[in-house]
């Protein structure tokens, strides 16, 4: 055989080993093609075209944790821990990379908001309620606010 058939042998091997793609359970992958279309890729096998399909995001839907420290608006140090999850792969992907920044910076705000109740227990319902109502529209869900006055 000639080596040019060697070649494209190998050559199409290769093109079906990169075709196959396998996402672990509990992980979901956005694919953009070469015209910026995007598709989301559940967990399993699948197909995917070399060269016009590269892995965007790899999204977990297992649930994520950011850790804050902040002054409230009354002067006291507060620190704690959001945590989040993604509802929608195909909205969060638009903002997945900038999620840490967006809840760590609107926590702040909220923080130093006059509205904010005393008790530390009212505090939770209400930062988690406040964030949630501006991030469901974006596939995120706060699943859970841990607070503390730190010393």
């Amino acid at each position: 055989m000639s080596p040019f058939i060697w070649t494209f042998l190998g050559a199409a091997a290769l093109l079906a080993v990169l075709s196959i793609r396998r996402i672990p359970v509990g992980q979901v992958y956005t694919l953009r093609r070469l015209g910026g279309r995007t598709r989301v890729l559940p967990s399993g096998m699948h197909v995917v075209v070399p060269l016009i399909e590269r892995v965007a995001h790899k999204i977990s839907l297992t649930g994520s944790s950011l850790a804050f420290e902040d002054a409230a608006g009354d002067g006291r140090r507060i620190s704690g821990a959001v945590y989040f999850q993604v509802l929608d792969p195909q909205r969060a992907d638009a903002v997945i990379e900038q999620v840490d920044d967006l809840l760590r910076a609107r926590t702040s705000e909220l923080l130093h908001q006059p509205a904010l109740p005393d008790d530390l227990a009212e505090r939770r319902t209400w930062l988690k309620q406040t964030l949630n109502s501006e991030l469901r529209e974006r596939g995120l869900l706060v699943t859970r606010i841990d607070l503390a006055e730190a010393a």
